[in-house]
């Protein structure tokens, strides 16, 4: 069983994971996203567009209008109803032509809205220059972006759900294959195995092997096209072991952690706050100024806001981020000593920041 805490401010909830299915964990190589990319024009603006210091959005009317035989000149173009914008996509494996995918429209000027824009025809292209994607269309604000991410919350950003069209599909033939290549998402030995035992167990023959931390190539078995024998060996379940990672937004202040991710006998000093876990019997505390607070899991307020918390079992990153917060620590403040833990060896985990 695993449990999980949220810092940002701090919320804790359980989940519960007995086990992981193979494509939950891992990725069939040459099944991927592409990116897209793509510079266009957003008109309709309210007078919150690019002013006249943007000289590239100036000539890219100028260029618009003449391929419409309309010539004039950038100098002449005075509006402030138009925004240069870049125009993102992930065009998502065997999408086909005339499939809709959502579009990510960034300002590229001083505009200071998109806000009610329409975005004109924009050709996206992918890494080798060939155009993928067309996209056009009212542009929102406040969605979120085109990868499942955070809330555009600033009007120089938005979305078009499903505001592109695809023109020209990334060709990758599965089905004839005889050999498919999985990899996993995070690198580990372990887990490599499990995932090569449970197959070859379940199909009766060496048909998974494990070639390093990350890659297990796959034999496909007589009596099963590929597809089939993709789709039945990725709802197969193993015990998956998961390294324990510290998970940090830097943007928002969020921390996410296993609560039971423990720290081993340190002593930091940041700013006013000192940080003093040994191996002696008594409490670990934090301390800032006059105000001292055990590391522990129960909490009692005693007269002048004096906090001091009981610790039952090992100090714990949970225990840490709680203790803080209840001296007032910023988010600023925990990240920065978890960073330091990590660095000084008293956290092993991995810290990702994001």
């Amino acid at each position: 069983m695993k449990r999980w805490m949220v810092v940002g401010w701090i919320l804790l909830f359980p989940l519960f994971l007995e086990g992981a299915k193979i494509k939950e964990i891992c990725n069939v190589i040459g099944v991927r996203d592409n990116q897209l990319i793509g510079y266009g024009l957003v008109v309709g603006l309210n007078k919150t567009g690019d002013g006249t210091t943007s000289k590239f959005t100036l000539q890219t009317i100028a260029n618009m209008l003449q391929s419409m035989n309309i010539k004039l000149d950038p100098k002449d173009i005075k509006s402030k109803n138009v925004a240069a914008v870049m125009v993102t996509a992930t065009l998502p494996p065997f999408a086909r032509q005339g499939d809709r995918i959502d579009v990510v429209v960034s300002s590229m000027g001083d505009a200071k809205s998109l806000e009610g824009g329409t975005l004109l025809m924009t050709p996206l292209k992918g890494v080798d220059g060939r155009i993928y994607a067309l996209a056009q269309g009212s542009v929102t604000i406040g969605g979120r972006n085109g990868r499942g991410g955070g809330t555009l919350n600033h009007a120089t950003a938005g979305r078009i759900p499903g505001g592109a069209l695809v023109e020209q599909e990334v060709a990758f033939d599965l089905y004839s294959q005889n050999r498919a290549t999985l990899s996993l998402k995070e690198a580990s030995f372990q887990n490599a195995i499990a995932i090569q035992n449970r197959l070859n167990r379940h199909y009766r023959g060496r048909v998974a092997v494990a070639v390093d931390a990350r890659t297990i190539r796959l034999q496909k078995p007589a009596g099963f096209s590929m597809i089939e024998f993709l789709a039945e060996a990725g709802e197969l379940s193993i015990d998956y072991t998961r390294k324990p990672r510290i998970v940090i937004d830097e943007r928002t202040g969020t921390i996410v952690s296993g609560v039971d991710i423990e720290v081993e006998p340190v002593m930091i000093t940041h700013g006013d706050i000192v940080i003093k876990i040994d191996e002696r019997k008594e409490l670990p505390t934090i301390s800032k100024k006059n105000e001292a607070v055990n590391i522990g899991k129960s909490t009692q307020v005693q007269p002048g806001n004096h906090a001091v918390v009981t610790r039952k079992g090992a100090t714990t990153v949970a225990n840490i981020a709680r203790a803080l917060k209840k001296l007032g620590a910023s988010p600023k403040d925990i990240i920065s000593i978890l960073e330091t833990m990590k660095d000084a060896g008293a956290i092993h985990a991995d810290l990702h920041i994001l």
